[in-house]
């Protein structure tokens, strides 16, 4: 699967940037860098000065990239659905028992994330962190409505109905599979955040991760 990996082509819509970060050794820096920093001092106090000051680069040259900080968290948002969405198609393909399927689909978008040396600019690990901590601003905004339109979130809506797919494969009649799958996905990201900063009011720990609670949900839920 590595070797697989590292031949993917990460597809980002064009609209959230004004030039493509890959094409260019800078534009590679500013991603690189941007997650490293977001993660250290939070997406509130993130700015592109201090982006430009931490990579030597003026602040003009990152909104040759980007329009704002906004855009590039959802670029960094982008980026890391569409490589969850290449591990759940690789870590699937190969299963043909329905229920073993969906128990590793949720196992991929569940579970603790590990760097993958493929992307030598992009740490997976801790994007994935940022991911937990600020996804949800990239949802929450006044905007949504129309950056929806444009497609920004059609990367992350095209996970959720492949595992809603795979939900219906186990149990056609069960009547909530989106609700389900879209409370999987964005509810796991809340458990990581839990289980690391508001530990008493969730089950998940070093004993039972997230990945456990999920799997033991749906086998609950879709029992026939």
């Amino acid at each position: 699967m590595q070797t697989l990996f590292a031949n993917i082509k990460i597809q980002i819509n064009p609209k959230i940037y004004v030039k493509d970060p890959e094409t260019s050794a800078l534009g590679k820096k500013i991603i690189e860098h941007s997650i490293l920093l977001i993660n250290e001092i939070g997406f509130e106090n993130f700015t592109f000065k201090k982006l430009g000051d931490l990579i030597g680069s003026n602040e003009s040259s990152i909104y040759r990239y980007f329009e704002n900080k906004h855009k590039l968290l959802i670029y960094l948002s982008s980026w890391y659905w569409s490589w969850m969405e290449y591990k759940l198609v690789f870590t699937t393909s190969n299963i043909q028992n329905p229920e073993e399927k969906l128990k590793k689909a949720i196992a991929t978008v569940t579970e603790k994330i590990e760097d993958d040396s493929n992307t030598e600019h992009i740490n997976e690990a801790i994007l994935n962190k940022i991911i937990i901590a600020e996804f949800a601003k990239t949802l929450h905004t006044k905007e949504i409505d129309q950056e929806n339109k444009e497609g920004f979130f059609t990367i992350y809506t095209r996970i959720i109905n492949r595992i809603v797919s795979m939900v219906y494969e186990v149990n056609p009649d069960y009547p909530f599979a989106k609700s389900l799958v879209s409370n999987i996905v964005e509810g796991s990201l809340h458990q990581h955040f839990l289980q690391d900063h508001l530990s008493l009011i969730t089950n998940c720990n070093e004993k039972n991760s997230p990945t456990d609670f999920y799997q033991h949900l749906i086998a609950t839920l879709l029992k026939k």
